[in-house]
């Protein structure tokens, strides 16, 4: 099915938790990543949640996405923070912004959805030299018997093209992506943490996810949706729940020298 976050721009914007800061305290002592000052260009921004990260940190932000109803989303978040973030229509392959123009080029949640190859070739084309690409990550972790097993498991009978169930928020094989485009020192890191959330927040999270309200038409999201609080009502009634995450990041930098253009 064709998936189109802007028709959950709402809920996205409202219950898809940001990206936590610890994230943002690793990228900057292990490699001076979002520091004050630093040009920052967020790929795939959506609703701007690593952009916001990395704003309030003091860096210049720039959020790119293809969908205007999200990112107007984001800019109403930014209002309600108290910070300012350009944002540009666009996509992650073709950005047409000037070469050499940002420290870090980001991608939050959305690596897959890009045409890889090419979005790293663009993010190394934008970089300065010694300019850092970040990939990262925040999933949602299944364990047997958790809430987010059911949960998955409830999405699939609803939506059988949803392939994103099962997964346990690692993804080493972006690597050869950034290796492939030419970037050096590649490095990982990941860890965990419990985000908390009531059942309408977690309702409101899992309609803003692919295999929900990006796919599925109105009267089908409210179908899944009633079941889920069913779900919950019977076999989770303890609010607030503690959803455990995964955060993953992979981390390139651009090379100096003759071999990088």
């Amino acid at each position: 099915m064709p998936i189109d976050f802007g028709l959950t721009a709402d809920d996205y914007a409202r219950h898809r938790a940001g990206f936590p800061d610890a994230l943002f305290d690793r990228l900057a002592r292990l490699f001076r990543v979002g520091l004050a000052g630093q040009h920052i260009l967020d790929l795939g921004t959506g609703t701007g949640a690593l952009a916001r990260g990395f704003a309030r940190r003091g860096a210049v932000v720039t959020g790119l996405d293809p969908s205007t109803e999200m990112t107007a989303q984001a800019a109403e978040l930014d209002r309600a923070a108290g910070i300012t973030i350009r944002y540009v229509t666009a996509t992650a392959e073709d950005t047409g912004l000037p070469d050499r123009s940002f420290d870090v080029v980001s991608a939050g949640q959305c690596w897959h959805w890009f045409d890889r190859p090419r979005a790293a070739a663009e993010a190394r084309r934008l970089l300065v030299p010694k300019g850092h690409l970040v990939i990262a990550h925040f999933d949602w972790v299944p364990r047997p018997g958790n809430v987010v097993e059911a949960t998955e498991a409830l999405i699939l009978q609803h939506n059988q093209s949803w392939g994103f169930g099962g997964r346990i928020g690692m993804y080493p094989h972006w690597l050869p992506d950034l290796q492939d485009a030419g970037f050096t020192d590649l490095e990982t890191f990941s860890f965990d943490l419990d985000v908390p959330y009531s059942h309408a927040a977690w309702r409101g999270r899992i309609r803003a996810s692919a295999g929900v309200a990006a796919t599925l038409p109105p009267d089908a999201v409210a179908r899944f949706d009633a079941e889920h609080a069913a779900v919950l009502t019977e076999r989770f009634p303890a609010e607030p729940l503690a959803v455990p995450h995964r955060v993953f990041a992979a981390v390139g930098r651009r090379p100096v020298g003759p071999s990088a253009p």
